[in-house]
């Protein structure tokens, strides 16, 4: 969303909208973000807001209800999420070196034509950034192989369709090109937003689905790639949006890095070097406004990575590795620092305050065995409409 303008409409003769707070003192939470937090709570439209404790600036980690829509709080990466694949491989037998080096012939890969073929299949316009379609991006977008370590509930875990030691395919992304298009058009109108019944938000509301609908299919596209360079079966477990707008009564839901919690299961991710969980939603608590963390959330900001982690040679090489002997196939040498492990927080420190809100239950844990990212930049064809 980036950062919150002080001159929008404000609430001019009540009270601002109530801040349902997720986190507890143990949360690493930067006072940026609950600044913005209360900014938020003040716009005129606003009803309230769910914070949780991967809360970080800009802010993400919120689920705001609004009269209004405010393309703002989604930004650029409409329909960002996590998609979480079921293989054929046995965890016994894998070789993370070699997994990493049939992995990385995805870098970078797109396919104008196969692009096209996806989009048809899922009933989208094969105009839409064909040229995109089974790309992950730069940031915090990522493939993982993650082996499910744990199943606290063997009985809940059997019911979405996993087990212990199943060897599971992880990705999150987004719309790429698309959401980005989309939103140019809208960032002038500030973060106000527009009102229900205004034209601009029947026509945003219709790209920002198709944009949800694309980024779904992105990630599974990516899926399929990487089943077929591991030369395994892929069954979908979960897929799981975290950045979107939907109706939620009367009014909108704006979720901005907070996965939807009105299904059966949702993926929490870790830094490339920490546990990722399965969690089952309670839905016992209104004021969550039916979402929930979507990851550890960051620590620090990309800028500063770069005076936290030490430029010797050694040091950085060491980002390619994990303390779980896994692998990090990552080009971009400066991708590679900005989205080091220690730029997050403390993901089973976030699951637990999950758990202690009482808003979910941990299925599995999910330990990484190669984590593919790819370089920022890649040149990609802006969507024409």
């Amino acid at each position: 969303m980036g950062n919150l303008r002080l001159d929008c409409a404000t609430r001019a003769a009540c009270a601002p909208a109530p801040i349902h707070k997720f986190y507890g003192t143990s949360a690493w939470i930067l006072g940026d973000a609950e600044v913005q937090l209360n900014k938020l709570a003040e716009l005129e439209a606003v009803k309230q807001i769910a914070a949780f404790p991967d809360l970080h600036p800009g802010p993400v980690g919120v689920a705001i209800l609004s009269d209004r829509v405010h393309p703002h709080m989604i930004g650029n990466d409409i329909g960002c999420g996590m998609t979480v694949f079921r293989t054929s491989l046995s965890a016994h037998k894998l070789k993370p070196q070699k997994l990493a080096d049939r992995l990385r012939m995805l870098q970078d890969y797109s396919d104008l034509k196969e692009g096209q073929a996806h989009l048809r299949s899922a009933g989208l316009p094969e105009d839409l950034s064909p040229n995109a379609i089974g790309t992950i991006g730069g940031g915090n977008h990522f493939c993982e192989v993650q082996v499910l370590a744990e199943t606290p509930d063997p009985d809940l875990a059997s019911r979405a369709g996993i087990a212990k030691g199943d060897v599971l395919l992880f990705m999150h992304s987004g719309s790429r090109s698309l959401g980005a298009s989309i939103f140019e058009e809208y960032a002038a109108l500030g973060p106000e937003g527009i009102p229900a019944g205004d034209e601009r938000t029947h026509a945003y509301l219709k790209w920002h689905d198709l944009a949800v609908r694309w980024a779904s299919l992105n990630r599974k596209v990516i899926a399929e790639r990487a089943a077929a360079a591991l030369r395994c079966d892929a069954e979908l477990v979960v897929d799981s949006s975290h950045n979107l707008i939907e109706r939620y009564g009367d009014a909108f839901l704006h979720r901005k890095g907070a996965a939807k919690a009105d299904v059966d299961l949702v993926p929490l991710a870790g830094s490339r070097d920490a546990k990722s969980f399965l969690l089952k939603p309670t839905g016992n608590i209104p004021e969550a406004l039916s979402s929930l963390a979507h990851g550890a959330g960051r620590k620090y900001d990309r800028a500063s990575m770069h005076g936290r982690i030490a430029k010797q040679k050694s040091v950085r090489n060491a980002l390619a590795r994990t303390s779980y002997g896994g692998r990090v196939v990552c080009e971009d040498k400066q991708l590679l620092v900005e989205e080091a492990p220690q730029a997050y927080k403390n993901s089973e420190d976030v699951l637990n305050q999950l758990v202690e809100a009482e808003l979910a239950k941990c299925v599995g844990v999910m330990t990484p065995v190669v984590t593919l990212k790819t370089a920022r930049g890649a040149d990609e064809r802006r969507v024409k409409r």
